[in-house]
């Protein structure tokens, strides 16, 4: 697989939980009307759910297993019990709801979705895992020079119904973020939004532990293992190739040098959904 489709396919997690509806609860969940489901074109590139203002969603080239992961903020080492088509199986949907809900409703909408047109049961549980603590590497709390504090003005505001800049196109969009298999760039975020990408890529849950509050952009360069390069790929993809030589250093190393931050070993809860029942959409 290129670099191109690794991080097409990581940025999807990168850039997107709340829990299953409360069955006690009085107030309707909001939910699509219609929703059109088919097998994704076997040649298709690139993968990506696009929420748009009104509460309409589409997909592309995705599984069951991605879709479960972006609609409960889940990754993948958090998801047992999926296997064989819910893996391999890749859609395109199209969703729209009877009348424009706010976009933020839009993951709770995709649950629903999956509930209803994929008949998704699934429990869950909570296991003592082996996790990364994100801390500070220095005593003092100096950062690195890949890690700046934000300042007012140096990015746009997100607009949800317009394509984003191009990456060199002078400022980016608050909020925005980026991951490639060598690298992570991050605009106006706070540290806890880059741990679900640290997390995909390491598969292990990292939590923020820093106590920074503040938003920051960040720019960082690194070069991943192997295991690390599998763990970005999509499921169900083939191996992928060796890491390129390169004079960057490995995650760890970068995140200290870099960014003034560092990964340390623990052990903590770490939530996990496992799937009782599943089943292929009826096509429409």
């Amino acid at each position: 697989m290129s670099k191109t489709a690794f991080g097409t396919a990581f940025l999807i997690f990168a850039a997107i939980g709340a829990a299953q509806n409360d069955p006690a609860s009085t107030t309707p969940s909001p939910k699509f009307d219609v929703a059109s489901i088919k097998p994704a074109a076997p040649d298709a590139r690139g993968m990506f759910v696009r929420p748009m203002p009104g509460g309409h969603v589409k997909v592309t080239n995705m599984t069951l297993q991605m879709l479960i992961e972006i609609a409960y903020r889940l990754q993948p080492f958090q998801i047992t019990g999926a296997s064989g088509w819910m893996e391999s199986v890749h859609y395109d949907i199209d969703a729209k709801p009877d009348s424009p809900t706010q976009q933020s409703d839009w993951r709770v909408m995709l649950q629903g979705l999956l509930a209803d047109r994929f008949q998704l049961v699934f429990h869950r549980e909570t296991k003592e895992l082996p996790i990364y603590a994100l801390v500070l590497a220095h005593k003092d709390g100096k950062l690195g020079p890949g890690m700046t504090e934000s300042k007012e003005g140096s990015c746009t505001a997100f607009d949800p119904s317009k394509p984003p800049p191009p990456r060199n196109d002078g400022p980016q969009a608050c909020g925005s973020q980026f991951m490639s298999p060598r690298s992570v760039t991050a605009i106006a975020v706070p540290v806890a939004n880059i741990t679900p990408m640290l997390s995909r890529m390491l598969g292990r849950q990292v939590v923020d532990k820093t106590g920074l509050t503040a938003k920051y952009d960040m720019k960082m360069e690194f070069t991943p293992d192997e295991s690390q390069l599998a763990m970005m790929a999509p499921p169900g993809a083939p191996p992928p190739p060796p890491p390129d030589s390169s004079s960057a250093p490995s995650i760890f190393t970068a995140l200290q040098e870099q960014l003034g931050l560092k990964l340390e070993t623990q052990k903590g809860p770490v939530e996990v959904i496992v799937v009782d029942r599943a089943e292929k959409p009826s096509q429409n």
